[in-house]
Formats: structure tokens, C-alpha cells, sequence
């Protein structure tokens, strides 16, 4: 699914947070967003995922202005669990989309394989660790195949182990199922690890947007350089 951006402004109390003039998200890739904090980034992911409007400007979805909510999901860097087992939080948005038994038991199986959650599947959510919770989370928001995937900061605060599981299981769902994947991320590593093209903004503004190869190589920005760097910019 791509993205397309126009003249998106966003303010809170008369304060400009976000003025993007121009911006594609390529479709069927992994964008990573980063930046300074309070560069804008959360407040672009709502604004695309449609729970925050934008003041002016506008967004497109393959074209369309009209947001296409059950093609899209959003992941949170302290995610909220159903209370109630595994196995029924990653199934529930299968079955208020009327998907058979048979369907989401094929679903929930290779999810919890691939997740490493097998063996807890009849786990209540509130006895699982951080890292757990985080790849429930990640199988609920990957089990019916959405067209675009929204994550902010979904590897924060977890073990490397785990870090390297989830970002494994996006690679192979971006590959495999064509999800378009917008995702934030303080970690630099991380983004060269795993996108295929990089937002930086600062100040609400889009300060250079490229493949990944080229960002981390050559950037052509000299606040890009300085961020690569880990240097502050201002």
C-alpha cells in the first residue's frame, strides 16, 4: 500500500509539530522513521493510521484519501493485551472479520511457531514478560494480513533475543505477504538492519527521506550526516 503525503500540518495549542510538504512511503517496503525526540514522528503514525486528524493537507492510500481501517493496523511501544490467553488475543481480529475455525487455527499455529509462542498459547496475558507481550502483540497486528503495519518503537525496552525475533518475523511477512511496514525506531542499527528506505525528520519536518543503502552511505543532508553520526541536531 503506498503513501502518499501533501502539505500534512498537524498543530497542538496554535504549535506547529508537524509540516510535511511532500512524502511517499513506498508500497510493499519497510520505511523506518526516525529522528531526534519530539521530531514528529508518533504524530505522523497517528495521522496515518487515522487516530489523530491532521489540520490541513492530506494523506492518500493507494490513491484513495479514504483511510482503509481494516487494512490497517498500529503496534505500540507499551502494547494493551485482551484479558483473557494467547491464543485468543492473536484471534480475535480473525474472527470479528468472519474467518472460519479451521482459517484461524492454521493462523494462530504459524504465528505462535514463528514467534516462538507455542508454548504459550493457553497463557493468560497478564502473566506473560515484556518481551512476550511485545510478540503477542505482533502476531494479533500480523494475523489477518494487513496491507499496512504502523509500529512505534516496538523493540523498545525488550532483550536482544527477542529484538532479533521480531525483526526477523516483519523481514519475512514484508517478503512473504507484501505488508507495508512504517516503522519508528531510535535504534540506527536497527533501521540499517532491517529497511529498505528511511524518513528523518526534525522539527516536524521531513529533513531526508531515501533507500537505505543510499541514507546510511551517502546522505545528501548535513544534519543527516551529523544524526548518522549519533551527533545532536538542532
Amino acid at each position: 500500500m503506498k503513501i502518499k503525503i501533501e502539505h500534512l500540518k498537524k498543530n497542538y495549542d496554535g504549535k506547529s509539530v508537524l509540516n510535511i510538504e511532500e512524502l511517499e512511503i513506498p508500497s510493499g517496503k519497510i520505511t523506518a522513521v526516525i529522528g531526534p525526540n519530539g521530531a514528529g514522528k508518533s504524530t505522523l503514525l497517528n495521522l496515518i493510521a487515522g487516530i489523530d486528524l491532521a489540520t490541513s493537507g492530506k494523506i492518500t492510500y493507494a490513491g484513495s484519501e479514504a483511510i482503509p481501517r481494516n487494512q490497517i493496523t498500529m503496534g505500540f511501544q507499551k502494547p494493551y493485551l485482551l484479558n483473557t490467553t494467547v491464543e485468543k488475543n492473536i484471534s480475535y481480529p480473525l474472527k470479528i472479520r468472519g474467518w472460519d475455525g479451521p482459517q484461524i487455527e492454521e493462523r494462530v499455529q504459524r504465528l505462535t511457531n514463528e514467534l516462538s509462542l507455542s508454548e504459550f498459547r493457553k497463557k493468560k496475558s497478564w502473566k506473560l514478560s515484556g518481551g512476550e507481550v511485545q510478540k503477542v502483540a505482533l502476531a494479533r497486528a500480523l494475523s489477518f494480513s494487513p496491507g499496512l503495519l504502523l509500529l512505534d518503537e516496538p523493540t523498545a525496552n525488550i532483550d536482544p533475543s527477542t529484538v532479533t525475533e521480531i525483526e526477523k518475523i516483519l523481514k519475512r511477512f514484508n517478503r512473504e505477504e507484501g505488508t507495508t511496514i512504517v516503522l519508528i525506531s531510535h535504534n540506527l542499527a536497527q533501521a540499517r538492519r532491517i529497511s529498505d528506505y528511511v524518513v528523518l525528520l526534525n522539527h516536524g519536518k521531513v529533513m531526508e527521506a531515501n533507500d537505505c543503502a543510499a541514507f546510511f552511505k551517502t546522505p545528501s543532508k548535513e544534519d543527516s550526516k551529523r544524526f548518522i553520526a549519533q551527533e545532536i541536531i538542532t
